[in-house]
């Protein structure tokens, strides 16, 4: 090859103005480098970044920039590289070199669907390496391969259960070197070819002064509460919750728990505690992760107003871009697109799902993401959500960021879970330090409800329940199926003869947030509020009720709604009250978690100190204890290296669960005529399916095989669905979507034509 080698080209712009391949492998090498230093692997990032391109030195890929039909992998040819010269030692190097482009490959096992392993891969890039090695320039071939951390490199004599843990530990460094290579490669791609764009990233406020915006508006907050406001129990409550966040920040890093009773400050509390200890240890961000999007813009809209719109990153899969063109300038706008391809921003909010997904993917956009955990103090709200079928790989996962990455990782929730290291639960984590010194005696001090538990076996009619219901004027019932609420919140209209909230997943994320406010405001100026309700409203919806109906459920569920019953201490005591419905609640955890209670309610003869944290342990040792907490067998895929079949089997929601449809509610309609149109005139479709989320209902599978043989949807794109025209009635202002429990007709109007 007499012509020098190039990385990549630039449309219509001469050669001379390309990029050159050995520039771009530095630039790489020393990105990726710096991207590796917080967990000690500097040297490990540079020779990744050094070998990941060698490829584009073949002929081939040189024939191929200037513009001849010409097929070549060039990922695989360091990664053979590495291979030839130090055999197995080189594996965490070339599964990243491997991975860059098409994703993380299982080290030896070929599946259907799955990209080809390893080995086959090596064995495939034997004959190109040896064409384009005598153009890798010899200072670039004769690296030498780095030490192993001190941390992973192992010693004599290991036990069974060492030797697996620091298995799981070179698996978790092996994803960390990959998402540095990703990241590097692509922030490298994007200075040479969109410097523009490129150069807005970054400029946001540091840890520090966060942390002295955020204690300086808390701390504004309470000068504003009048004398007899800070007197009030419930704001002295908060304000001793502040105090110790406050001072537990001093520790050192490791993993914490924050019980405190819904209503308690923990939203604000909890993020002093963040950046007060991130600054106490030279972290660098905090990344808050919350189970439900229907409370994920609650939440960022506190931190937003607190720290700044612009330090503050949202980034989950039902953020409205329209909205977040009209709430933020171009720039923010243009920093914060950016940042969501690697979350290099100060504080994130993001999902339970999104988060962990990006702890165990294959797939090099979504890996990106990971090394901009390490050095992060991690908030998992709601804790106790986490799903105990994922539960072992989620913990070990855990556990490794503390240990190897500068990470600390707060557990908060008001009902803890029994997630700790004990006989017969060895994948648990180590101790957490607590927040809290007495959470037992602040549920107390916070205590604003008392719980009516269910007496007898007989469960309540629909209508027997109406009938309870309808005497208050304000009151909330929450239900486990969808079908329930649907039914119970019709008869309880009828019943009172006024209108009822109702709220469910069948309502599209725009419209639940809508009827949300609309609650709200009934409440605040005192109209009749009566709502029916599935489970999410229960996950921190800031409402407040004096009284709550709650279908029997696990504690945790029963405690989640207890924590929209007087949650701002108005009345000396909110009722609750348990009832036994006629349906059980669906399969899986949920009927597990009921039936669980149902049983300790006998145990405890029905009565159960819901407000005593030993009782949570309690409970969900027996959840955990009766579940299968690695129902993919995530762990054995991960011993063997099998990151691709790990990234397919990890799903905290399974894709073939449910189906999302487009509804036709506020500007759906709209927006979905600007998708039609990007389809005609072959345009960019990401941005107009991502202005559709809000607008999406999800249904289980034989609800969409009804919808669909009646003929009631129709596919925009693949995947993507939308009620037909004629069927455009399915979705109800009240009640959202009519999800095709029977099979639906035409709506006969609709198939006039004419004036």
């Amino acid at each position: 090859m007499t012509n020098p080698a190039f990385a990549r080209s630039l449309d219509e712009k001469p050669i001379e103005q390309w990029q050159p391949l050995d520039l771009h492998l530095r630039n790489v090498a020393e990105l990726c480098c710096q991207f590796c230093k917080p967990f000690n692997s500097g040297e490990w990032g540079y020779l990744a970044g050094l070998w990941h391109d060698l490829g584009k030195y073949s002929g081939e890929f040189q024939r191929r920039l200037r513009g001849e039909s010409v097929s070549v992998e060039h990922a695989g040819v360091g990664a053979r590289l590495a291979f030839e010269k130090w055999k197995d030692k080189s594996l965490p190097l070339a599964l990243a070199i491997a991975g860059h482009h098409a994703g993380l490959p299982n080290f030896q096992t070929t599946e259907t669907g799955l990209p080809r392993d390893l080995r086959s891969r090596l064995k495939q890039n034997e004959s190109l390496l040896s064409r384009c090695r005598q153009y890798i320039p010899e200072e670039i071939i004769n690296m030498s391969l780095p030490a192993m951390p001190d941390t992973l490199a192992g010693r004599a004599n290991l036990t069974p259960i060492e030797t697996e843990n620091l298995r799981y530990a070179n698996e978790m460094w092996i994803r960390f070197l990959f998402s540095c290579l990703v990241d590097a490669d692509r922030q490298d791609s994007a200075r040479f070819c969109d410097f523009e764009r490129y150069k807005n990233r970054n400029g946001y406020a540091s840890i520090e002064t966060l942390r002295d915006t955020c204690d300086a508006y808390i701390d504004q907050k309470i000068a504003s509460l009048t004398p007899s406001g800070k007197q009030h129990r419930v704001n002295k409550v908060r304000l001793s919750i502040l105090a110790q966040c406050r001072k537990a920040a001093k520790h050192a890093t490791g993993i914490f728990s924050l019980t405190v009773p819904t209503g308690g400050g923990k939203t604000l509390s909890g993020m002093s505690f963040a950046l007060n200890h991130a600054v106490q240890n030279g972290l660098q961000r905090v990344i808050v992760v919350i189970p439900y999007t229907s409370i994920i813009e609650q939440n960022a809209a506190v931190y937003r107003q607190c720290l700044g719109i612009e330090n503050v990153l949202e980034h989950h899969a039902n953020l409205d871009p329209e909205k977040e063109a009209d709430t933020k300038n171009p720039e923010i706008l243009a920093k914060h697109e950016m940042a969501m391809e690697n979350w290099d921003a100060p504080v994130i909010v993001t999902t339970t799902v999104q988060f962990f997904e990006t702890l165990f993917t294959a797939t090099p956009s979504k890996a990106r993401k990971l090394h901009n955990i390490a050095g992060s103090v991690i908030i998992l709200d709601e804790v106790q959500t986490l799903p105990p079928g994922m539960l072992n790989p989620i913990l070990d996962g855990l556990k490794q960021l503390p240990a190897f990455y500068s990470c600390s990782i707060v557990l908060s929730t008001a009902t803890p879970p029994a997630l700790s290291v004990r006989e017969r639960f060895e994948q648990g984590l180590p101790g957490a330090v607590p927040i809290i010194e007495d959470a037992a005696n602040l549920s107390k001090k916070l205590k604003r409800v008392d719980i009516h538990w269910p007496e007898g076996s007989n469960g309540l009619s629909p209508e027997e329940l109406a009938e309870g219901l309808s005497g208050y004027e304000k009151v909330l019932c929450v239900v486990d199926r969808r079908k329930d609420a649907r039914q119970l919140s019709q008869i309880l209209k009828e019943a009172t003869g006024e209108p009822v909230f109702h709220l469910s997943a069948l309502m599209c994320p725009a419209h639940r947030l809508e009827t949300i406010e609309r609650i709200q405001f009934a409440l605040k100026e005192k109209h009749p509020c009566r709502v029916v309700s599935t489970q999410l409203i229960e996950a921190g919806v800031d409402l407040d009720f004096p009284v709550v109906y709650r279908a029997m459920a696990g504690l945790d569920s029963i405690v989640q709604a207890a924590g929209r019953c007087n949650r701002e201490g108005k009345a000396d005591i909110g009722t609750v009250i348990v009832f036994k419905g006629e349906s059980r609640p669906p399969p899986g955890v949920p009927r597990k978690a009921a039936d669980i209670m149902a049983g300790l309610l006998r145990e405890y003869e029905n009565n159960i100190d819901a407000d005593d944290p030993a009782v949570f342990e309690y409970y969900f040792r027996q959840l955990y204890f009766h579940s299968a907490t690695d129902v993919k067998n995530i762990q054995a895929n991960r011993r063997a290296f099998n990151f691709a079949s790990v990234g397919r089997d990890f799903k905290l929601i399974e894709d073939n669960f449910t189906y999302t449809v487009v509804v036709p509610w506020g500007d759906a309609e709209q927006r979905l005529a600007a998708l039609r149109r990007a389809i005609d005139h072959d345009l960019p479709r990401k941005n107009h399916l991502r202005a559709l989320q809000p607008y999406t209902a999800n249904i289980y599978r034989h609800a969409f095989q009804n919808l669909y043989l009646a003929g009631a949807l129709e596919e925009i794109v693949d995947g993507i669905y939308t009620l037909a025209h004629t069927h455009k009635y399915l979705y109800d202002e009240s009640y959202g979507l009519k999800d095709g429990d029977e099979t639906p007709a035409a709506d006969p109007e609709s198939l006039i034509v004419g004036p």
